[in-house]
């Protein structure tokens, strides 16, 4: 029987990695670690270990990274700017953890608010599409250190003075809910237009998810394993490029939101 790969998970208790665990139980052998072991419903989450990645003293934590092939970073603390300070410090707790332990990849739950800037020119009408390969702006704290995130695991994929690299995944999720369209009106057509195009199903989470641990080579054009990807569905109402994803790790998904939803868009367009 093939042994199973060892994944860590931090924030495992939150909503994104429970979107995943399901599948991840049965395909890994899971570290699931949480500042607590109840996810946002109050529901116990199983396996959990009581660990705070955002604790300076990497030794108090140092151990759960042992023999750990890919870690998948999904903790934060949301708030104000000290907190997202304390954001980019956890992720580099992650990274530099990751790297002493031997930890061949990260995957990084990045945000499409990396580069929400551009938003504002898709939705005044002067741009049209937004792809990973662009600069990354924010206007907000939140995404200002989802800007720090992929910029610091960069730093650690060209390598240290010892020549370790970690390998690491970006992955700028979009909107992984099923409830976005539930308020919407005709009158706000491009709220419409944005819940679609931004939609990310479980399946297809899931399978970027998989694919962004797995995939053997993740190089750029210049040798550095480090790679941003955006985390929508194949919806076609998209703003954002998946066309990197579909490239480097043969990202397929199976979902598109005007499929998925066109009951509820037939409503909407209807009230007018």
């Amino acid at each position: 029987m093939e042994q199973k790969r060892k994944v860590l998970i931090t924030g495992a208790g939150g909503y994104i990695a429970g979107r995943m665990l399901p599948a991840f139980r049965e395909r890994y052998e899971l570290v699931l670690l949480d500042v607590r072991n109840t996810n946002r419903q109050g529901n116990e989450v199983a396996d959990i270990h009581i660990v705070d990645v955002g604790d300076p003293d990497r030794d108090l934590y140092q151990h759960y990274f042992e023999g750990v092939d890919a870690v998948v970073h999904c903790a934060f603390k949301g708030g104000g700017f000290q907190d997202e300070l304390n954001n980019v410090q956890m992720a580099y707790n992650v990274y530099q953890t990751s790297l002493e332990m031997s930890v061949r990849r990260v995957v990084v739950c990045s945000s499409n608010h990396a580069a929400d800037y551009y938003e504002n020119l898709i939705w005044t009408g002067k741009w049209d599409f937004v792809t990973p390969e662009m600069r990354p702006l924010s206007d907000n704290f939140y995404g200002w250190a989802k800007e720090a995130y992929e910029h610091l695991g960069f730093v650690f994929a060209n390598g240290d003075t010892r020549g370790r690299i970690l390998q690491n995944v970006q992955l700028r999720i979009g909107a992984p809910r099923e409830t976005d369209l539930n308020d919407i009106t005709a009158e706000n057509y491009t709220k419409m237009h944005r819940a679609l195009g931004a939609y990310l199903s479980v399946r297809d989470q899931v399978q970027l998810f998989v694919k962004s641990i797995e995939t053997e080579n993740i190089e750029d054009e210049n040798g550095v394993p480090f790679q941003i990807f955006y985390g929508i569905s194949d919806n076609s109402h998209k703003f954002w490029s998946i066309t990197n994803a579909r490239k480097v790790i043969g990202y397929e998904p199976e979902d598109n939101s005007a499929y998925r939803f066109a009951e509820r868009i037939a409503e909407i367009l209807n009230q007018k």
